[in-house]
């Protein structure tokens, strides 16, 4: 984020408060973050927030509808991530947390397109991986299969 976007910069969080709003704070940006409402049933909050940059790290996969929240959005610039669909793993789903699961596993384009039709121009992207200290066919996979996709985009 402080390549494209330096602060001091507004920001809206797309969740609830985390570590890495403070790590922003540190930075210079001011953050706001929404209340852990359904996104889906309720985006008042990304409607009545008019920020310079919206960021929703790890949340579209949990929504039924992400493109309803991403049209929705005030801010000019966005810088969201993703886990990526793999083809060694199955979609997540807590068994204790009803919240905590995943109703979409995007591929990349899949997730460029909901941001296209949904006003947004990708301006920059990468993928990266989530290695993991253990033994075993999927540790050894996910050292070098990208795991997640953040991009960062500007509304058109």
């Amino acid at each position: 984020m402080l390549n494209h976007q330096p602060p001091p910069k507004s920001v809206l969080d797309l969740g609830v408060e985390n570590p890495f709003c403070n790590v922003m704070r540190e930075k210079g940006y001011q953050i706001t973050n929404t209340k852990g409402e359904d996104l889906d049933l309720d985006f008042s909050s990304v409607m009545d927030h008019e920020t310079d940059i919206t960021t929703a790290f790890e949340i579209f996969e949990h929504l039924v509808a992400p493109f309803n929240v991403l049209k929705e959005i005030k801010s000019k610039y966005l810088f969201a991530s993703i886990p990526l669909k793999l083809w060694f793993a199955s979609a997540y789903k807590s068994k204790t947390d009803p919240w905590d699961r995943h109703y979409h596993e995007f591929e990349d384009w899949q997730f460029d397109w909901l941001l296209e039709k949904s006003g947004w121009e990708i301006l920059d992207s990468i993928q990266f991986t989530n290695p993991v200290n253990k033994i075993g066919f999927r540790p050894l996979l996910r050292k070098f299969t990208p795991r997640y996709y953040l991009v960062y985009c500007k509304r058109k």
